[in-house]
């Protein structure tokens, strides 16, 4: 996996994270961070993936 293919993994992850924690003591500015994190990584993760394939595939 490239890079930001794990990097946007570890912040999906601490957005998940953060999102619950926000919902478990009621922030809501803590939730809407996590949200945003956690789409922000899987957008970046995605991006990895396809740098993956064509990585492969130019192989």
């Amino acid at each position: 996996m490239s890079k930001l293919g794990i990097e946007g993994a570890t912040q999906k992850g601490v957005g998940a994270i953060k999102q619950t924690a926000g919902k478990a003591v009621g922030n809501e500015k803590l939730q809407v961070e996590g949200a945003a994190d956690k789409a922000v990584g899987s957008t970046k993760e995605t991006v990895g993936k396809a740098q993956d394939a064509i990585h492969k595939a130019t192989k």
